[in-house]
């Protein structure tokens, strides 16, 4: 029999680009859909509580306990408007990089995490407690906008420019004029945590490019029917 189902004309049966888009969309809205959902029903938690996760499972910079933080300060907000700013450009950053591959997205996430992690707990402001997930957000926008470069990919560098022109200022605004107000007075925004997010996501887009290399060096050969 032939390995693979022929219609009446005889050419093999493909799947339509609408049918392969839905199977990467679904997945990516599941996912990070939870991921959101589970922020909402922790801030829930957390408010309910008068916020005091914050202080014990925030990042405390150069102590001991603050370590804890660097794993759990992104599930963490200071409100609800702190969720809400960070909400909607975390769903769209994540399901586009969910576009890719689950594997993929873990990897990512998981080095932005750390990176902008480490990041707060090693130059934070002393006393301080860190929470939120826009060390996410940044190191996601980082990661989508910088992805391109490294793959030069047309569609990914596409994907970035538009990124760039959307969503560019928050670089300006909550990096570069938040590390000045610090210097001039104290600030409650914590721009380590959105510069080191930033520069992990850089790194992700560096080391998915330069693995996905090798394979895509790979030309696949063609295929030979063979009927048994």
């Amino acid at each position: 029999m032939s390995p693979l189902p022929m219609p009446s004309g005889g050419a093999p049966v493909k799947k339509g680009h609408g049918s392969l888009v839905m199977t990467r969309v679904k997945p990516a809205v599941i996912v990070v859909g939870s991921f959101a959902t589970l922020l909402v029903i922790v801030q829930i938690v957390n408010s309910a509580m008068s916020y005091r996760l914050d202080p014990r499972f925030g990042i405390v910079p150069r102590t001991w306990h603050g370590l804890t933080g660097i794993l759990t300060a992104p599930l963490l907000h200071g409100s609800w408007g702190h969720l809400l700013s960070n909400l909607l450009p975390l769903v769209i950053f994540g399901v586009l990089i969910m576009f890719g591959t689950a594997r993929q997205f873990v990897a990512v996430t998981a080095l932005v995490w750390l990176v902008s992690g480490l990041g707060v707990w090693l130059f934070g402001q002393t006393g301080s407690a860190t929470v939120g997930a826009s060390g996410l957000v940044f190191g996601w926008l980082a990661y989508l906008i910088a992805r391109g470069v490294f793959t030069r990919s047309f569609g990914q560098i596409l994907l970035g420019v538009v990124l760039l022109v959307v969503w560019g200022s928050l670089f300006w605004t909550g990096i570069v004029k938040v590390a000045v107000a610090d210097i001039t007075g104290v600030v409650t925004i914590s721009w380590q945590a959105h510069l080191f997010g930033a520069i992990g996501g850089v790194l992700a887009a560096f080391l998915v490019a330069k693995a996905d290399g090798p394979r895509k060096s790979k030309k696949p050969t063609a295929a030979i029917p063979q009927s048994f």
